[in-house]
Parts: structure tokens; C-alpha cells; sequence
């Protein structure tokens, strides 16, 4: 039987992997859910016919699929998509249920209030080909970064979830520990730190550092997992 209550799960990066939807933990999914990915969402990124069948496909879902950018995004096709208003934030509807949540923007999805900021830098940046496999846009623009210190003030720094693909400089330190390699920490991950401390949330969740662990009793990271929104429980694996 199903619920009459919608709700909100989050996982990680896809990097266009249209298995994950495919498995039967995916399939549990109810009609009117909403499903947050926290980056390298990787279904907009060559144009191709199949592509645009696959992104059809997945608009048909019964369940709404919203992501924030990472780092293996095509940005000259992902701004293509004409900017529209969704739940009281900006996005690009890729088509269907599919939306891409813009940086710095605050969403209500079923009651709760969600702050989204994508992007982050590639960890091998120094092999990467402008407009090839990599583009300057990955990281979010200062204006970008000051409009969602702006959104958020109007919010009185409080929201329900935080979503990113990359976390705080405290978290990403704590949890590189326990790496034999390590990315450097970045302008974003300095924004973030000054954004946990100033901001009220329940969860944050990010996906950039590829593993499902709980940080904190705040601080979430996702990957295979699909997790309830807030109450962070794991009643789903896409694993």
C-alpha cells in the first residue's frame, strides 16, 4: 500500500550511471517522492540522441530527480537550459521530473526548507582540457557564493538540509585522515566552514569524497545509499 505522504531522500554522485535506477531499492521510490543527488549527476553531458532518450526516460519517473552540480558536468550544455522558478528557488528543468537546483538557491520540497549549492574543483585539474573533460565553471563564481549568503540571510540562516557536493574544510580534513591521497582544500571549502557555522541546519549532506559514512550527527556523507532526508535513516541502498 502506498503512502499518501511524499518524501525526500538524497544519495550521491551518479556519474551517469543509469543502473541506479534500475535496481529494486531504487524502484521503492512512491509517486511524488523527490530524490536530491549531490552532485556529478552526469545525464547532461554529451547531447547525444541516446542521452536526450535517457534524460526522457528518467523526466518519466514517478518520483522527481533533483541534483546540484559537481565536477563531471558538461556547463555548456547544463546552461542551455532556460532558468526557470521551482518550489522558490532557481533551477533549469532538464525535462519531466528532472531539475537541476542552482547554486545558492532555497527550495520548500515537501515542508522542507533545502539550501542547494553545487560545484567544487577536480582533484586533477592539472590534467583536465578546458571545454574537453573539464570546464572552468565547476567552481561556483563569487557572485554565485554571495547570492546564497544573501538567500540565506532572507531565511534568518535557518533551513532543514544543506546540499552540496563537496563539505566543509573541517569535515573534508577530518575525513582525508584517513586517505593515503589527498585533495587540497578550496575556496569552497572555506565558504562552507563559514556556512555551518553561521547557518541552522538539520543534515547536510555532500557526495564529492565517494563514501557513506555519518560525520557527525549533522553531517552526512552519501554515495550509494539513499537516505531519508533529516532523519538521515537508510532504508534504501542503490548498492
Amino acid at each position: 500500500m502506498e503512502s499518501d505522504l511524499s518524501l525526500v531522500y538524497v544519495t550521491g554522485d551518479l556519474h551517469g550511471d543509469i543502473n541506479r535506477f534500475k535496481t529494486a531499492a531504487a524502484k521503492k521510490l512512491q509517486p511524488g517522492d523527490t530524490l536530491l543527488i549531490c552532485g556529478d549527476f552526469g545525464f547532461v553531458w554529451d547531447g547525444s540522441k541516446q542521452e536526450q532518450k535517457t534524460l526522457a526516460k528518467l523526466g518519466e519517473k514517478k518520483y522527481n530527480i533533483c541534483f546540484v552540480e559537481g565536477t563531471h558536468e558538461n556547463f555548456d550544455l547544463l546552461n542551455k537550459y532556460e532558468v526557470s522558478e521551482w518550489n522558490g528557488g532557481k533551477v533549469h528543468h532538464i525535462g519531466g521530473g528532472v531539475y537541476h537546483l542552482m547554486r545558492g538557491q532555497v527550495f520548500t520540497i515537501e515542508g522542507l526548507r533545502i539550501f542547494a549549492m553545487g560545484g567544487g574543483e577536480s582533484p586533477d585539474l592539472d590534467i583536465r582540457v578546458a571545454n574537453g573533460n573539464w570546464y572552468p565553471e565547476e567552481s561556483p563564481s563569487q557572485q554565485e557564493l554571495i547570492e546564497g549568503a544573501d538567500n540565506m540571510a532572507e531565511y534568518n540562516n535557518e533551513v532543514d538540509i544543506v546540499l552540496t557536493h563537496e563539505p566543509s574544510a573541517k569535515v573534508k580534513e577530518f575525513l582525508q585522515m584517513q586517505f593515503t591521497e589527498k585533495s587540497r582544500l578550496t575556496l569552497l571549502n572555506t565558504y562552507f566552514e563559514e556556512l555551518s557555522a553561521a547557518v541552522d541546519f538539520k543534515k547536510w549532506y555532500f557526495g564529492s569524497l565517494h563514501m557513506d559514512k555519518y560525520i557527525s550527527a549533522t553531517q552526512v556523507a552519501v554515495f550509494n545509499n539513499i537516505l531519508e532526508a533529516t532523519t538521515a535513516k537508510n532504508i534504501l541502498s542503490l548498492s
